[in-house]
């Protein structure tokens, strides 16, 4: 994974709002495993900046369908 890539959580993290599933985009790459994520809403706010390690997050696959949910 690389900066600017398009993510998925793999697990919830309900300190920042964010459940499984969610997609962010990888801002910076922390050598070797480490990425700063953003999380944002359909408008573009910034929900979440995480810094997570290579198990919390996966590539999104090109056969994926985004889904929307509300958030508090």
């Amino acid at each position: 994974m690389k900066e600017l890539d398009t993510v998925v959580l793999r697990r919830a993290m309900p300190e920042f709002g964010l459940v499984e599933g969610d997609v962010g985009a990888i801002v910076h790459v922390h050598a070797p495993d480490g990425f700063e994520v953003e999380f944002v809403t359909g408008e573009g706010t910034t929900l979440a900046v995480a810094t997570l390690g290579a198990e919390d997050l996966r590539p999104i696959d090109a056969q994926e369908l985004l889904h929307v949910r509300t958030v508090a």
